[in-house]
């Protein structure tokens, strides 16, 4: 079977937030225990040129939206990754790793403010400069399922508590 042609992707924004590095920010966007602040950080999405302010103006009264990513600085991929909880290898796509086939994210962030052609978020786990490939609003009758199973990760928050996801990671020496 081959690959079927796929369109090309551009980036509609880009990320300004203050980690530049992999091991400054969180694991995940709820996840600030270990942080150099211990808060959850603000970022702004700023929109390129070309796409116009009609294109976001209605994301207005909005709590919280998906950021859909790339994960630029990923540096290839393996079928299997060992998760910062522990446990073992697990399947990739079983994951939130960074090092996926497509090099693709996605985040739900607390969108704070529309300013002009930017917009201010909170709870970003994103380094800055990372290309956004689409924005979606964050709809709670359609996004949540609170009682989900989550396969593997049940059995690490039964053995370690719920959230228990390491913060960001510090150099070595």
């Amino acid at each position: 079977m081959s690959s079927p042609v796929l369109p090309s992707l551009h980036a509609i924004a880009l990320v300004r937030s203050p980690y530049a590095r992999r091991i400054d920010a969180p694991h995940q966007p709820s996840v600030i225990e270990g942080t150099e602040t211990g808060k959850s950080s603000e970022a702004l999405i700023e929109f390129i040129a070309e796409i116009p302010d009609a294109a976001f103006r209605d994301l207005a009264g909005f709590e919280r939206i998906w950021l859909i990513f790339i994960f630029d600085r990923s540096e290839g991929w393996k079928a299997q990754v060992r998760p910062p909880r522990g446990g073992g290898k697990r399947s990739v796509l079983a994951t939130r790793s960074p090092h996926r086939p497509n090099a693709i994210g996605l985040s739900a962030v607390e969108l704070v403010a529309i300013e002009g052609r930017t917009l201010r978020v909170r709870g970003v786990d994103l380094l800055d400069g990372t290309p956004i490939l689409d924005i979606k609003p964050y709809v709670p009758y359609a996004d949540a399922f609170p009682d989900s199973k989550a396969g593997w990760i049940d059995a690490i928050d039964a053995h370690q508590g719920t959230n228990s996801a390491p913060g960001p990671r510090r150099p070595r020496g």
